[in-house]
C-alpha cells in the first residue's frame, strides 16, 4: 500500500493580504489591520499583516492594544471580497486536483489529497505544493504556507507549527519526523485539536508534551477524557485514521440549524425579545428555503458581561416538525418570556432548530384531525414565506422587511448587509 500524501495550504494573513493587494501594496512589508473602526477601539482585528506580527502584535488583538507610535492602515472588513478571492483560489486547485480530493477547511485553508497525483504529474508532494503556491501568488498576489504529511493530522501540524519558520513556508512531516521534531514541543495548545481546557487538565498531572501523552497509561487518559482520549492518543503518536474519502462520505445522523448574535450593547428585556423575534423570523425562512422542518427550538440568552450571571436556556418542542413562522415564532417568544430574567440586560442570543429533517422525509407524518382542519391556513402561510424568499433573492435581503425591523433596537437590516457578522463590503 503506497504512502499517503496530504497537503494543507493556508493563505497567509488572508484578509489583510487581500486588502493590501487591492491597494497595490506588499502584504509582507505593509502595516495593515482589518477591523471595523465604527465598532470603537475595542473592536477585534480580524487580521493583521506579517510585518505587524513581526513586531509582536497578536493576530486577534483589539485596536487599542496596538502600541502607540506604530503607523498602520485600518481596512474595514469586506467579507464578500474575501469570499471571491477564496473562490478564485479554489478554482486554481481545481485545475490540478479533483474536487473529490479537496476539502475546504475554512475560507483561507484547504486540505488536498495528492496521493494519486504524484505518479500522474511525476512530481513530489512538495513540488506540486510549490507549483500551486506559485500560481496563487502570481494570479492573486496572496502568499501561502503549506504543511505536507502522510496523514491529514500531520499535514495540519506541519502547517501550524513548522511551516511558518521555513524559508519557503513549506514543511513536511511523517510519523517518524513528528516524534523526532515535535514530541518535546511546547505548548501543547500549538497542536491541532488541543485546546486550553485539555492542556490545563493534562498539566495538572504534569503532562506538558506529546511524548508524555504517548507514554502515559491509556486507561488513565480514557478515565480523564472518555472517548476523546482515542483522538489524543492517536495524535500523540502522529497517527490519523481519517482519510479524504471518509470526510467526503460523512453524513451526520442528526442535523441542526443555528443562528447567534453578540449584541453591540446591553439590551433590556423587551429589546432582547425583539431580537429573538427577528432572528426566528429569518430562521423560519431559512428552513423553508432549505426545504427543512424542525421538531424543537432551543433558546440560549447570555447576560451583560458586567453581571457575571449564568445564561438562560430552554427548549420548546412541536408535536409535528414544522417550518411555519406562525407556529414557531409565538412558541419561541413564549419560551423567552418564561426563561429570561426580566431584570437583567441581554448581550448574547443563540437559537438552534434541533433535529431538522428534509420536508420530503417528513412528508409521511400523519396529521391529526385538527391539523387537517388547519391545513389550508398552513398552506397559505407557506406560500407567503416562499413569496418573501423569492423577493429577497431577486432584489436583496432588505427588499422586503417587517415593521419590527424598523424599530430602534432592531438589527436585521444591518445584519443583512453583513457576512458572518462583518461588513460584506458590497
Amino acid at each position: 500500500m503506497r504512502e499517503k500524501a496530504y497537503v494543507c495550504i493556508d493563505l497567509k494573513s488572508f484578509y489583510a493580504s487581500v486588502e493590501c493587494v487591492e491597494r497595490g501594496l506588499d502584504p509582507m512589508t505593509t502595516n495593515l489591520v482589518v477591523a471595523d473602526p465604527e465598532r470603537s477601539e475595542k473592536t477585534i482585528c480580524l487580521a493583521i499583516t506579517p510585518s505587524m506580527k513581526a513586531m509582536g502584535i497578536k493576530n486577534r488583538c483589539r485596536l487599542f492594544e496596538i502600541p502607540k507610535g506604530i503607523d498602520y492602515i485600518i481596512a474595514p472588513p469586506r467579507m464578500q471580497k474575501y469570499i471571491d478571492y477564496s473562490a478564485d483560489i479554489y478554482e486554481i486547485y481545481l485545475r490540478t486536483i479533483s474536487k473529490e480530493d479537496i476539502h475546504i477547511y475554512s475560507v483561507d485553508e484547504a486540505f488536498l489529497d495528492l496521493t494519486s497525483y504524484l505518479s500522474t504529474y511525476h512530481m513530489t508532494a512538495k513540488e506540486i505544493a510549490q507549483m500551486l503556491m506559485s500560481v496563487i501568488l502570481k494570479e492573486t498576489g496572496i502568499r501561502a504556507t503549506c504543511g505536507i504529511g502522510t496523514n491529514l493530522y500531520l499535514a495540519k501540524v506541519a502547517l501550524d507549527i513548522t511551516a511558518k519558520h521555513a524559508d519557503d513556508f513549506i514543511s513536511e512531516l511523517n510519523e517518524t519526523t513528528f516524534k523526532s521534531e515535535l514530541w518535546e514541543h511546547m505548548p501543547l495548545t500549538d497542536f491541532w485539536r488541543i485546546g486550553k481546557g485539555t492542556a490545563k487538565t493534562l498539566s495538572r498531572y504534569g503532562i506538558q508534551t506529546m511524548r508524555q501523552i504517548a507514554e502515559m497509561d491509556e486507561t488513565f487518559l480514557y478515565e480523564l477524557f472518555g472517548i476523546d482520549a482515542e483522538l489524543l492518543i492517536d495524535h500523540a503518536w502522529g497517527r490519523e485514521p481519517v482519510t479524504m474519502a471518509d470526510i467526503k462520505g460523512y453524513r451526520s445522523k442528526s442535523n441542526c440549524l443555528s443562528s447567534g448574535q453578540v449584541l453591540m450593547r446591553d439590551y433590556a428585556f423587551e429589546e432582547g425579545r425583539l431580537i429573538v423575534r427577528e432572528m426566528m423570523d429569518l430562521m423560519c425562512l431559512d428552513l423553508v428555503d432549505k426545504r427543512l422542518v424542525t421538531s424543537s427550538v432551543t433558546l440560549y440568552v447570555g447576560y451583560s458581561n458586567s453581571l457575571h450571571a449564568d445564561p438562560s436556556r430552554g427548549t420548546v418542542k412541536f408535536e409535528i416538525p414544522t417550518s411555519a413562522d406562525r407556529l414557531i415564532i409565538p412558541a419561541v417568544i413564549a419560551l423567552y418570556n418564561r426563561t429570561v430574567d426580566k431584570n437583567k440586560m441581554v448581550r448574547r442570543i443563540n437559537i438552534t432548530c434541533n433535529q431538522v429533517l428534509d420536508v420530503d422525509t417528513n412528508a409521511s407524518h400523519q396529521l391529526s384531525f385538527f391539523d387537517q382542519l388547519d391545513d389550508q391556513g398552513a398552506e397559505k402561510n407557506l406560500k407567503v414565506q416562499k413569496a418573501v424568499l423569492e423577493i429577497k433573492k431577486k432584489y436583496g435581503k432588505n427588499s422586503i422587511l417587517k415593521g419590527m425591523n424598523y424599530e430602534a433596537s432592531a438589527t436585521t437590516r444591518e445584519r443583512n448587509r453583513q457576512i458572518g457578522g462583518h461588513k460584506s463590503g458590497e
